[in-house]
């Protein structure tokens, strides 16, 4: 990627966006991106001019911070970019001390349009409809390819549905789409995420999303082909410029406000420790609050439906890496991983393989509807308050009966809307069968070495060995409370899980570890199972940690309450 001012200056050729059919009625409002998108463009020039540029200091100190911010990124990259670009940062930097305030509000103009320009996506209709006839083909053929003919001549694609199911109000939010617009805030778990809920969309009949994906992501040439045109937005993580941030919030809060459903990961990035996000990053979350209020002041009653939603892994992809990087603390400094398995073709290759051996290998399930102030609402999109009556979601935003726009009011709704978000992820999440193994695994190494903090007892490799039947009862017994969890409305127990019997759910999790990771998980040896890798068990494992200290017998009860201590500190 060229510097914004590089590209501006040198002006490079943009090709024009491809319109395709004409959309019709029905149709979902993405169908109609490209018709709006120089529009949506330079509304979002407009608007990111008008917070800034009408106070000349602030005006100036944007232009300032965007200037060091993007001289400080470029100078520690020292690649090709930044040769590039720096000198244009410089002489901007350079200059904005001679320049009159109408100069420097063009060249906030002009900075704004490039980078609203880099962030908008594309839709083409054609390419969504060519991926819905191939994308369950391709990813048949990736994962069985031997089975690709059998589901061609049956007509279907059955495979691939049972290793992909989706759970919750699917009914509903098909109702709900009609009705208004629908902001789904999932998990994060794996760079596959958009792929896995793009295909489940897409084969519920629900609408297509956009949704912000890491400008690295498009760095592959197929994917960012299918990406670039089925909706998504650049998000670059490394550009920490306050110019940037708000020119894409505002881009953010143009879609929703004009009915374009909208998908985001509050996590912020992928989940490195493999436990339910609790600490949520509401920045373009919050902007669909913005929008319905804007929409709201403009006399515009167009509903907005949050609906969170969980995406559980019975493997996932970049599981060593993520986890390695929690350990090391790397999170942070790590919040763009580039090296990961994600980027290299046979690791992909390799976990689909895997996955197709699997009973199930994902399990999405959609929670309920809430309106932005956490309301939930009935199948006919009325918000109903904690009185059991319906109410009207404008008046949280109207002062006096006049709806009006208040950012500090919209960021309080922000914050109360994160914490329910993260209540449903608990109560929606999926306990899947390599999860609970890993969970009753590393509850044993715990126990074992009593006297170890967490960054000891990881490096206890291959010194721990659980008796094969002591395993198989204690996750029987674990599986149990699980259920009971559940009947209470607390949790979800996947299909494997279930339904099948201990010994082989103890079974199968060992060889879907055995056949994938690079380093074993655990072995069986004699009548033993010995832990080999704590990380991965630790990873796995985390997923349970809200309900450690229930799933435990009174002998494991002070090994639980340690897991929970230490994922606490985590």
């Amino acid at each position: 990627m060229r510097s914004f001012v590089h590209r501006l200056l040198t002006r490079p050729l943009r090709l024009p966006a491809v319109l395709g059919p004409k959309p019709q009625p029905g149709d979902p409002q993405i169908f109609r991106f490209n018709g709006e998108r120089e529009q949506i463009i330079a509304e979002v020039v407009r608007r990111t001019e008008q917070h800034f540029a009408a106070d000349p200091k602030k005006l100036l100190y944007v232009l300032n911070e965007a200037g060091h911010a993007e001289i400080r990124r470029l100078a520690a990259q020292g690649d090709a970019e930044a040769d590039q670009a720096l000198g244009s940062w410089r002489r901007l930097v350079k200059r904005l001390g001679k320049m009159s305030d109408e100069e420097r509000a063009e060249s906030l103009r002009s900075i704004t349009r490039v980078m609203a320009e880099d962030i908008a996506g594309n839709f083409d209709p054609r390419v969504y409809k060519l991926a819905t006839r191939l994308v369950p083909g391709v990813l048949t053929a990736v994962m069985n390819p031997m089975g690709l003919p059998t589901q061609l001549l049956s007509g279907g694609f059955s495979q691939l549905d049972a290793l992909i199911s989706a759970e919750g109000p699917l009914d509903k939010l098909r109702r709900l789409a009609q009705k208004g617009t629908l902001v789904l805030v999932p998990t994060h778990s794996s760079n596959l995420d958009s792929v896995a809920l793009g295909y489940v969309l897409m084969r519920e009949n629900l609408p297509p999303v956009v949704y912000g994906a890491g400008k690295n992501l498009f760095s592959n040439p197929l994917i960012s082909f299918f990406m670039h045109n089925l909706g998504a937005y650049r998000v670059d993580r490394r550009v920490s410029a306050l110019l940037y941030k708000e020119a894409l919030k505002t881009y953010s809060c143009l879609m929703i406000e004009r009915g374009y459903h909208s998908l985001f990961f509050p996590g912020g990035t992928r989940s490195r420790s493999g436990m339910i996000e609790r600490r949520l990053k509401l920045g373009l979350a919050g902007t669909a609050v913005e929008a319905f209020s804007r929409n709201q002041s403009r006399g515009l009653h167009r509903p907005v439906f949050f609906v969170p939603a969980t995406l559980n892994y019975a493997l996932v992809l970049e599981a060593e890496t993520l986890i390695e990087d929690h350990l090391k603390g790397a999170g942070q400094a790590r919040y763009i991983i580039d090296d990961d398995e994600f980027s290299r073709v046979d690791r992909i290759y390799a976990f689909m393989t895997k996955l197709v051996t699997l009973r199930s290998a994902l399990v999405v399930r959609f929670g309920d509807a809430m309106d932005p102030f956490c309301n939930p609402v009935d199948d006919e999109g009325r918000s109903i308050a904690p009185s059991g009556q319906p109410v009207d979601p404008g008046s949280y935003v109207s002062r006096r009966g006049v709806p009006s726009i208040d950012p500090a009011r919209d960021a309080g709704y922000t914050r109360e809307l994160g914490d329910a978000i993260a209540r449903e992820y608990q109560r929606e999440t999926v306990i899947i069968w390599t999860q609970l193994v890993a969970h009753v695994l590393y509850r044993y190494l715990v126990w074992a070495t009593p006297e170890l903090d967490l960054f000891s007892r990881q490096r206890r490799r291959g010194e721990v060995a659980m008796p094969r039947e002591q395993l198989v009862r204690e996750v029987a017994e674990a599986r149990e409370r699980l259920l009971q969890a559940e009947a209470e409305g607390r949790v979800h127990v996947g299909p494997v899980l279930r339904s099948q019997s201990p010994e082989r759910i103890v079974s199968e999790a060992l060889s879907a570890w055995r056949d994938y990771h690079t380093k074993v998980v655990a072995r069986e040896v004699g009548d033993d199972v010995l832990i080999e890798d704590p990380n991965l068990l630790l990873f796995y494992q985390n997923r349970l940690l809200p309900w450690a200290e229930e799933l435990a017998t009174e002998e494991t009860l002070a090994a639980a309450r340690s897991i929970v201590n230490q994922g606490g500190k985590a």
